[in-house]
């Protein structure tokens, strides 16, 4: 598929839940192959996602500042990676899921999505830290955050479908502004 364009970060909703679907499955088969046992990547994976994605979409969760957000990114009219802040009840955000199409990675719609993330955190939390887990072994992943200027901060044991617990990593970055969300990124890409 070549997409170009300008890559375009947006709220995301309901009408979202597949497509958001479909790339996490997606990612996390990627990813996460040679990390994850394949029982937590096989054929149950999508339907899994889908359901998730369904549930936290029309999920009530109160008030405004306590309500996740989905943030998208577009281009071409096509969903090419997605970023999901939760807000926690000890003041911080976490980002819980942050993923690009695969075969989009490295062209820096993940660097926009995170940005964007740091935005909208800074925008409806000020002052919250902002912190995300990923696996220890996703290497890929940790290189990105640490260049985007995450700081480790914990060690800990995730616990993935299936009931399998590897070790992840906590990283952190304090409350910054980020770009406004709606624009549109000044360069176009071309990805085959």
């Amino acid at each position: 598929m070549i997409t170009s364009g300008p890559l375009r970060i947006r709220y995301g909703g309901e009408q979202d839940a597949a497509s958001v679907a479909e790339l996490h499955a997606d990612s996390w088969r990627t990813a996460y192959r040679g990390i994850v046992p394949d029982d937590a990547l096989g054929d149950g994976l999508a339907a899994q996602r889908r359901e998730l994605w369904e549930l936290r979409l029309q999920a009530d969760y109160g008030e405004p500042e306590n309500t996740p957000v989905l943030l998208v990114a577009e281009q071409a009219g096509v969903v090419v990676g997605f970023v999901y802040v939760v807000p926690q009840p000890d003041g911080r955000v976490l980002v819980d899921n942050l993923h690009v199409r695969p075969g989009r990675t490295g062209g820096g719609i993940g660097r926009e999505l995170l940005a964007a993330a740091r935005a909208q955190a800074a925008e409806r939390h000020p002052g919250a830290e902002l912190y995300l887990e990923v696996l220890s072994g996703n290497t890929r992943a940790v290189a990105f955050y640490e260049r985007e200027g995450g700081v480790r901060v914990r060690v800990q044991e995730g616990v993935f479908p299936g009931g399998h617990v590897l070790p992840e990593y906590v990283y952190a970055w304090p409350a910054a502004p980020g770009p406004a969300l709606g624009r549109s990124s000044t360069r176009g890409q071309s990805t085959s």
